[in-house]
């Protein structure tokens, strides 16, 4: 007992709670563990009255958190940007202790108000909490990896709440019970002021999950989304060109759905200098289909050759349309603050690291009979962005490209973002990638569909649209963010008043 009481030992094991915590994410799925670490994080920092402490096992959680969930980035900068490994290794430690600021900060701050009633405490933690999770996901372009809520989709009773409150609700919702959890086993099981919300809270997640918040529209449409399988390392080389254009040609021409998919600049050239007879030729299989194929291109600007996009491209049934890529990964897509970090273009060697924004506010394209919100790569992490082309879409499709990620857990931990943006929006989320996970999602999260990953296949199946909108998608993420502000300004207010009472 008293060795556990030692702040260095303390400070280890909240980093292996941390480190623990990744089993409740993709592709683990063991959804209790987040409650259950949080638990103890929080019960150490209801026992201590110092916040530079509280702060230290808030960043020593966070640091086990990313520097075991987040190890992918190592590889897309080592494996395939050619970055030396100690300087990977480095870059990797900085980018971990960044985003361990974050809890650092919010376990500081509610030990710095001392409140005396345990149940503010509880909804006081939940709220700074997701506060300091959004400012992750907002500062500097934002890195909303690894939110709690996320741990939930879509299994956990708590998934139900993601129509309403969306990832950063669940997140509060995930602190709040943790912190409950502390409190009813600490003053005792009989202590029904803590044990009794508990339940209802997560009983409550499994009655909302009854409820059909959207309705279909029409009938399913037959799909197919392709996987290349073309290699990081080669797929920019001149002499593997013919062979991606042959692969993504044949996948195509072997399928009869209506709406074909290919990932993410599946073809690496410039929309411009595609032979016009290819696509052609794939537009014309497309319209015998009565329907569409989106083919990803880089696409230059007619005015700047120096400025390009990252777009998707329909042809077939349906008026030529496209889609620029808003939402860019930084260092990867474009770099932050150039006169400073130009260099990291050239540490790197990422082929056409430096894209231009397309607008925020793009429409969904008309495809095959529905309308068709697309997001590419990494925007599908910004479920905030994705409800601007909603309720309007009636389905979701996400293109990407994780070979970066190589084998890691990365593409697992991306395709569970893909289902908390099904649940949010109450829409079939359809995700075509270069190497996996390529999968049909419905609109409860469910993944239907999925072929494994490092193979050339294409995935066949039917998806159905959607209309109305879920109250996520009408209010976004200003109900949650205006409780915590809520609960944040109450916690100072009562603060306050203890301060000037203790005088």
């Amino acid at each position: 007992m008293i060795l556990l009481n030692n702040s260095y030992v303390k400070l280890i094991i909240v980093y292996l709670l941390g480190v623990l915590t990744v089993l409740g994410f993709a592709p683990f799925y063991l959804y209790p563990i987040p409650v259950v670490t949080l638990a103890v994080l929080l019960g150490y920092c209801h026992n201590s009255l110092s916040p530079i402490k509280n702060a230290a096992l808030g960043f020593c959680f966070g640091m086990g958190l990313f520097s075991a969930g987040v190890t992918w980035i190592y590889v897309s900068l080592h494996d395939f940007g050619a970055m030396p490994m100690p300087t990977a290794i480095v870059a990797l430690i900085i980018l971990c202790a960044y985003l361990s600021l974050f809890p650092a900060l919010g376990l500081g701050l509610l030990t710095k108000l001392r409140l005396t009633s345990s149940l503010l405490w509880a909804a006081l933690a939940a709220a700074l909490w997701i506060m300091f999770e959004w400012l992750r996901g907002t500062l500097f372009t934002g890195f909303p990896w690894l939110l709690m809520g996320y741990s939930q989709a879509p299994f956990s009773p708590l998934a139900g709440f993601a129509p309403i409150i969306g990832v950063y609700g669940i997140s509060m919702i995930v602190v709040f019970s943790a912190a409950l959890l502390f409190f009813w086993i600490d003053k005792g099981i009989r202590q029904w002021r803590f044990g009794l919300p508990l339940i209802l809270i997560w009983f409550g997640g499994y009655g909302l999950q009854a409820i059909h918040w959207v309705q279909p529209q029409g009938e399913p449409v037959t799909v197919s989304l392709l996987q290349g399988n073309v290699a990081q390392d080669m797929k920019w080389r001149e002499d593997h060109l013919e062979n991606t254009m042959q692969t993504y040609a044949r996948l195509i021409l072997e399928s009869d759905s209506r709406l074909i998919v290919t990932p993410e600049i599946s073809i690496p050239l410039f929309s411009n200098v595609v032979p016009k007879s290819y696509l052609s030729y794939l537009a014309e299989h497309a319209r015998s289909n009565n329907g569409d194929v989106l083919i990803g291109l880089a696409e230059r600007a007619a005015h700047d050759d120096n400025e390009y996009y990252n777009t998707m491209f329909s042809f077939g049934s349906a008026p030529e349309q496209s889609y620029r890529k808003h939402h860019l990964v930084p260092f990867g897509e474009f770099i932050p603050l150039k006169p400073i970090f130009g260099w990291v273009i050239d540490v790197l060697q990422i082929p056409l690291s430096d894209f231009s924004r397309g607008s925020l506010d793009q429409q969904p394209m008309n495809l095959a009979g529905q309308r068709v919100a697309i997001n590419i790569c990494y925007e599908d992490v910004f479920g905030e962005e994705i409800i601007n082309q909603l309720p309007q879409a009636t389905m979701l499709v996400n293109v990407s490209n994780d070979a970066w990620f190589g084998r890691s857990i990365g593409p697992q931990q991306h395709l569970q973002i893909s289902q908390m943006r099904a649940l949010e929006t109450g829409r079939y989320m359809l995700r075509a990638t270069n190497t996996g996970v390529t999968a049909i999602i419905d609109e409860r999260g469910r993944v239907l569909q999925t072929i494994e990953i490092f193979t050339t296949a294409a995935l066949h199946g039917l998806a159905q649209g959607f209309t109305g909108a879920t109250p996520y998608v009408r209010m976004g993420n200003y109900p949650v963010l205006g409780l915590a502000g809520l609960l944040l300004c109450i916690g100072l207010l009562s603060a306050f008043h203890a301060t000037r009472k203790n005088r």
